[in-house]
């Protein structure tokens, strides 16, 4: 079963999910994931559709990107981000679930561990997010500014085009799909969340007691390192055993390369 749900964060904003059942008992494990920044939820189908026998999976669009749309930049902010997952989980009658993503998203997962501790039953996070030191961060705000800039004034196509030669090929694929599907004005509003931070420091994962798969990542927005960091500060963390490559190019590779070890960590859980 696929459905489509429209749901209301705190703050009002319109945001949207898809739900792939295919368990057919309503008893089942639900698993939220989010996409990375950039593309939209399609980009994670492939992988639910390879998920979907062992779990209801639950695929949204984070607010600013596809049918979330978001066009004003206070309203990224990590704390609300989280409180969309738990509204989303609140909309469908979902007690707790296990929730990750991929980048953006999987940082998002994590935050939502630590704001809403009960909700969260296990994390997934693909390609772990940079945590980083204030030098780092002011690059990062300066970056947002310039992408949210080039948006404005030239479109997403162009805004995008220096970044993605510099990051994982199936990044640039997922990206350059959602193009066609994405408001470039809720774009460029979701970009003030550069000027947020969901971390000062690796440290803080430790509060994150649950199951915890990590995937690291491989290049400079994504590094490996963090990933590493992560697993040996959180109490329940565990290294995926592979991670983002550069020889995936599009969401279907992505799904066979991640999906027997989310299976394998699913079936795992209690």
């Amino acid at each position: 079963m696929d459905r489509e749900h429209i749901y209301r964060g705190r703050d009002g904003c319109s945001l949207f999910a898809r739900v792939i059942d295919a368990t057919g008992k309503a008893d089942s494990a639900s698993i939220v994931l989010f996409h990375g920044g950039g593309p939209d939820h399609q980009s994670l189908l492939p992988l639910a559709g390879q998920l979907s026998d062992l779990a209801r999976v639950i695929t949204p669009d984070i607010r600013g990107y596809g049918r979330s749309i978001c066009k004003i930049p206070d309203l990224h902010r990590w704390s609300q981000y989280a409180h969309d997952v738990a509204s989303l989980l609140d909309h469908l009658e979902i007690d707790t679930a296990i929730v990750g993503g991929a980048g953006l998203g999987g940082t998002i997962a994590l935050r939502a561990a630590i704001e809403h501790p009960g909700r969260i039953a296990a994390l997934v996070v693909m390609s772990m997010e940079d945590i980083e030191d204030d030098a780092a961060k002011a690059a990062e705000i300066k970056f947002m500014e310039d992408f949210a800039c080039r948006v404005r004034k030239s479109g997403l196509e162009a805004a995008w085009q220096p970044i993605l030669k510099n990051l994982a090929p199936v990044i640039g694929s997922m990206v350059r799909e959602a193009i066609p599907r994405s408001s470039p004005d809720s774009i460029a509003a979701a970009a003030a969340i550069g000027r947020d931070r969901a971390f000062r420091s690796v440290a803080e994962l430790a509060q994150i007691d649950v199951p915890a798969l990590i995937f690291p990542g491989i290049d400079w927005r994504h590094p490996a390192r963090v990933a590493k960091e992560a697993v040996a500060t959180m109490p329940q963390g565990r290294m995926a055993a592979i991670g983002m490559s550069g020889q995936l190019t599009n969401s279907q590779d992505y799904a066979a390369a991640f999906a027997p070890e989310i299976r394998a960590f699913l079936k795992g859980l209690p």
